[in-house]
């Protein structure tokens, strides 16, 4: 038990001490606003990609996916300046606006995979522009998935209102497709964030390596967003501060904050490998398996 403590404080201290020491205060000061500068170009080249697909309702849809995860008196202010922005018509896809979308948007993928670079303490080996290529191929995905998400919720219900009547027995499950609102986000984020530790950064990781960390990431998220959400309902007076610039700001620290949690997710693996906590637990489980195993079976006297 000692020994298991032991090692769950040098695995804390080592995360802790290598992301104060490798600058991570600042990046995440660096994710979130690249993350939110990402945000608008983002949903601009997607909602221009989606109506060329003809995925309509991605704008509605990839605002959910987006906001449902943040506390409503985060989202709400920023998720309406988003649906006006979004509203505004513009050329066809291929437009200069909309490829420099694109580019501004990939900005925010490169600002996690420096960080989480940082995180792993591996160093980038790959030329800049194959990095870039990626982010736009990540950026363009998210968008194609979105645009598929938004299609299918479009078409559940259509699919409902005919299966009621010739396939009654599939009503059930296009009724929970149709309903799964914040655990369809969940699954999403989960998967983005799968996707990120294991593919951004340099370097190979497992999914059991990186897999600790993405559940403390969710679970310190769901924590901190209650938290803050807490804070502003009960303390925080953004505006007496700064006035029309609020809403920005309380986007900005929410993101500060994520960007911190992020980061000491992947601290949190980086130190897990270090000291090879995965196979040392499971050289315990074998010889704990192994010594039970080789008992002799105990007489029972009556």
């Amino acid at each position: 038990m000692f020994a298991t403590l032991r090692l769950a404080y040098k695995v804390a201290f080592d995360a802790y001490f290598h992301f104060a020491e490798d600058d991570g205060w600042a990046m995440a000061s660096h994710v979130a606003l690249s993350i939110l500068l990402a945000l608008f170009p983002f949903l601009i080249f997607g909602t221009a990609l989606a109506g060329f697909l003809g995925a309509d309702s991605f704008s509605e849809t990839a605002v959910h996916l987006i906001f449902d995860t943040w506390p409503e008196a985060i989202a709400a202010p920023i998720a309406a300046q988003v649906q006006q922005v979004l509203t505004i018509p513009r050329g066809g896809l291929l437009t200069v606006s909309v490829l420099a979308a694109a580019y501004f948007a990939s900005n925010g993928v490169e600002a996690l995979r420096i960080s989480l670079n940082r995180a792993y303490r591996v160093s980038e080996t790959r030329w800049w522009y194959v990095t870039r290529l990626w982010s736009l191929f990540y950026v363009l995905m998210a968008v194609i998935i979105f645009a598929a998400i938004s299609t299918v919720l479009v078409a559940v219900p259509v699919a409902l209102a005919f299966a009621e009547v010739r396939f009654p027995w599939m009503t059930d499950f296009l009724s929970t497709i149709s309903s799964l609102g914040v655990y369809g986000t969940i699954i999403v984020l989960f998967t983005g964030l799968v996707i990120a530790h294991l593919w951004l950064p340099a370097g190979r990781r497992r999914l059991l390596d990186v897999l600790p960390g993405i559940v403390l990431t969710l679970l310190f998220w769901v924590a901190g967003a209650l938290l803050f959400a807490s804070y502003l309902a009960t303390f925080a007076n953004y505006t007496a501060t700064y006035a029309g610039l609020a809403s920005v700001m309380i986007v900005l620290v929410f993101l500060y904050m994520i960007g911190v949690i992020f980061m000491l997710g992947a601290e949190v693996n980086a130190a897990l490998m270090k000291y090879q906590v995965r196979r040392i637990i499971k050289r315990t489980i074998n010889g704990k398996t192994i010594k039970e195993s080789s008992e002799p079976d105990q007489a029972v006297d009556i």
